[in-house]
Order: structure tokens, then sequence, then C-alpha cells
């Protein structure tokens, strides 16, 4: 059914160059159950480490080895796509979470062993699926009109994320946590089914080479994709811990329902967002877009400092969402056309831009843990954490991609 809804909404629009409509709505409904699954669990991992007894300083730490991991898991993983192709690579991917899931489960039982299993499978899982995922959108996106394919992809996701989160807080509200996990597996295993009927969109049996690589042109995207994953773990874990320890409170399991029920209702308001900012970019008018959404995000941030009640999270979380899809549809599609131009070596530089974006997530993890460190007072080093973030996610304004010079 999924399948058959994308495909009648993508049949009028003729943007697909190597793929067949079939094809994409066979890709676009694994992603969408694989959305559904993640954006189910995503936000409240931290959040269940907490309740478990796992302190804040471990979790900052657990969360910046993992990151550090996934670095020197990018290679190898590229090095799979570039010889099996990018579906078999999502294919893997979807795969991999569910034993992540399942040892995530135990952790309550079996401690930290669990939970380095749990790690070792999420993040292959992480890295394989979201390396495959930009290896095959910025094969088949259209030239002339990325910017729009960009919004409606981020539109379909949308739609989902802001299902999933309430989906979440209600099964580990009214029923446990460990459901929520459950129900996420299961959903990972369907999103896997579509992915057997698809074709690769690229020549299988490359070979990924870093020789003459053009480090030159690609070094500043690289260098700014840190700043994405600096936003992206400070936006959704250490914000959900700041909201479950220091503004709700997260003695029970009520927490979940609470923060999964915020992030659904903030998340629909960027869908026309999502619509409108592409047509943005179609128009030549990204670099525009890139500056004053990413401005808007680092003043978020630190707005987030300053929050005390449930009004002021629901303001920032919308207006967190609004910057995101903006800056996010922009400068994607600035990696897309830093590929494309980089001829022979788009793997190789996706690759590179996947270990930057985990670099940029594990500085993150590891400053809030020297902040836990450095002052004794929690509440302090979360409020003084967003203001640091609010400042290096403007790193994100350094890629001066040629698309919009």
């Amino acid at each position: 059914m999924i399948q058959n809804i994308i495909h009648r909404l993508l049949l009028r629009r003729h943007f697909w160059r190597y793929a067949t409509f079939g094809e994409i709505a066979e890709i676009y409904a694994s992603r969408t159950m694989r959305i559904l699954a993640q954006q189910m669990i995503g936000i409240f991992i931290a959040i269940y480490l907490y309740q478990t007894g796992y302190k804040l300083d471990f979790i900052a730490l657990f969360f910046a080895s993992m990151f550090a991991a996934r670095i020197f898991i990018a290679y190898p993983a590229a090095r799979f796509i570039a010889h099996f192709g990018p579906k078999h690579g999502s294919l893997a991917g979807n795969l991999l979470y569910i034993p992540a899931l399942i040892c995530f489960t135990l952790v309550p039982h079996y401690g930290t062993p669990a939970l380095v299993v749990f790690a070792i499978f999420q993040s292959l899982s992480m890295v394989v699926y979201d390396l495959s995922y930009m290896v095959n959108f910025s094969k088949v996106k259209h030239a002339d009109h990325a910017g729009k394919e960009i919004g409606y992809m981020l539109i379909l996701e949308r739609v989902t994320a802001s299902v999933s989160p309430f989906i979440g807080g209600a099964l580990a509200y009214f029923i446990a946590p460990e459901a929520t996990m459950w129900f996420s597996a299961l959903f990972f295993a369907v999103a896997s089914v579509p992915l057997f009927r698809t074709k690769e969109p690229v020549r299988l049996g490359q070979k990924l080479s870093f020789r003459k690589f053009p480090i030159r042109e690609a070094r500043r995207s690289i260098m700014a994709e840190t700043a994405v994953g600096f936003d992206n773990f400070s936006s959704l874990s250490i914000w959900a811990l700041f909201l479950a320890v220091i503004v709700f409170g997260a003695t029970t399991n009520q927490v979940y329902l609470i923060i999964g029920g915020l992030a659904s209702v903030t998340i629909a308001t960027s869908l026309l967002a999502a619509y409108w900012f592409g047509r943005v970019i179609d128009r030549k008018r990204g670099g525009d877009l890139l500056t004053i959404a990413t401005a808007s995000n680092a003043l978020t941030h630190i707005f987030r400092a300053f929050i005390t009640g449930p009004s002021g999270a629901v303001a920032a979380n919308i207006s967190n969402d609004i910057a995101t899809t903006g800056y996010s549809m922009t400068f994607l599609r600035g990696i897309f056309d830093t590929a494309d131009r980089l001829e022979g070596y788009r793997i190789a530089y996706l690759c590179c831009i996947s270990m930057a974006l985990n670099v940029g997530a594990a500085l993150c993890a590891l400053i809030f843990f020297a902040l836990l460190h450095i002052t004794s007072d929690t509440e302090l080093a979360f409020r003084l954490f967003f203001v640091i973030a609010g400042s290096y996610v403007l790193l994100t304004l350094t890629a001066r991609f040629r698309l919009y010079r």
C-alpha cells in the first residue's frame, strides 16, 4: 500500500533519470519503513540508558566511542557498496539493526556487554545504510530539479518522522520501553522486503580508490560536514536528555510519551517548509537559504540554553525543525552537486562525508562529557553545551559549495 501511494505521488514528477517509477516507489517504501523504525527508538536511546541507571558522563563517553568507531567503519562500508551496490548496502543496513535492538533490550539484564554488542551492530547498520542511501539518491536525482527532489524526499521522511516518535513514546508508556524496540525491529524487517525487488542504480564490481582524489575541491564541504554531525547529535540525544532530566524529569515512563508527542507535533511544522525550500534551491537562491537557516539554527541552540519549561521546549523544537530543514536541504544539494563534479570519486567522496559526520558527532559527545566534569552542576553543563553548539554549527557556512557561488 505504501509503495502504491508513493508511486502515484511520483508518477507526475518526471525527474528521475536512472530509475523507473516502480523502482523509486520500492526504494521510498523501504525508506519510509526505515525512518518509522529508526525514529521510534532514536530519541529514546539516551533516555533509556539514563533510566536504566547509567550516568550522564558514561552515556556521553559511550556515544563518543560509538561515533569514533563509525569513522573507521565508513571505509570498509564504502568498499562493500562499491562492489555490491547501494541497494545491497541498504538491505544489509536494515537487517543489521535488528540484532542491535534485540541486544539493547537485554541491557538491563546483561549490562555493558549487551550495550557493546548493540553499539557494534547499530554502528554498522547506520554507516552502511546512510552511505548507501546517499550514493543511491545522488545517482538517480536530476541535476536541474535536485532541490525539489530533496524536498519531496524530506517531506516523505517528515511525514513518517512526525508519527513515529509518538508511537514509540506511547508504546513505552502504555506497555514498556522494550516494546518500542521490538516493534522497531519488526519495522526494520519489513523495510528490507522492497529491496529484494529493486535493481542496482550503479555499475557493480567497482573498486574504491582515493588515488589522485581531488581533495582541494572537496575539503571545505568535508570539514563543514562535521558541523552537521555535531548538530545531529546535539539536537537528537543531548536535547532529549535535557528535556527528560531538566525540564520534565525522567523518573517514570511518562517522559517517553511527552517527548515523543512533542517531537511528533513539532516535526509536522517543517512539512510545508521542505516543499518551499526545495523550490527556493532550484531558483538559485540556495546559498541565501543556507546562510539564513544556519544562522537560525545557531540561535535556536543558544535559545535552548535559557529554556526552563514546556512552552520554551515547544518553541525551540519548532524553530529547530524549520531551520534544520532549510540548511540540511541546501547542504545536501551542495553535497550531491560536488559528488557529480568529482567524476569517478562519488563513493570515495561520500565516504569522506560519512567520516566527517561522525567526527562531528564524536566531538559533540566529548565536549558534553568534558563539561559534565568541569562543572559539578548538571544543569549548567547542559546550558553551556547549547551555547557551544550554537557557535560550532556555524561551521556549516564554510562549505562554500561551487553551486552557490
